[in-house]
């Protein structure tokens, strides 16, 4: 499992930034879609899904529903998978942003 601090309405969704160091990391997320009849999270999970290759089934908001800050829990892959996937993803953007200068 690891933490995720939302912010909606954003311009895109997109990984941000980190908040923390550690067992107490929390990756920052922004999500185009708005909070509003569970828009926000069903975003979060298709991004998530996207950037891990898992199915949005996989994909679980263990707490936080309600709140800009959650839990969630990938089925089927490993703490160190997840990890893995999510620095490749970051690599990837800085690359294509570098590049585009």
């Amino acid at each position: 499992m690891f933490a995720v601090r939302v912010a909606p309405r954003a311009g895109r969704t997109a990984i941000t930034g980190t908040m923390g160091e550690g067992a107490n990391m929390v990756l920052k997320i922004a999500l185009a879609s708005p909070p509003v009849d569970g828009r926000a999270n069903e975003a979060l999970i298709a991004y998530l899904a996207g950037i891990l290759d898992v199915s949005r089934a996989d994909v679980a908001i263990t707490t936080g529903e309600r709140s800009k800050n959650k839990r969630i829990r990938i089925r089927g892959r490993s703490a160190e998978q997840v990890r893995h996937a999510l620095e490749e993803h970051l690599v990837l953007r800085l690359r294509l942003c570098c590049h585009s200068m």
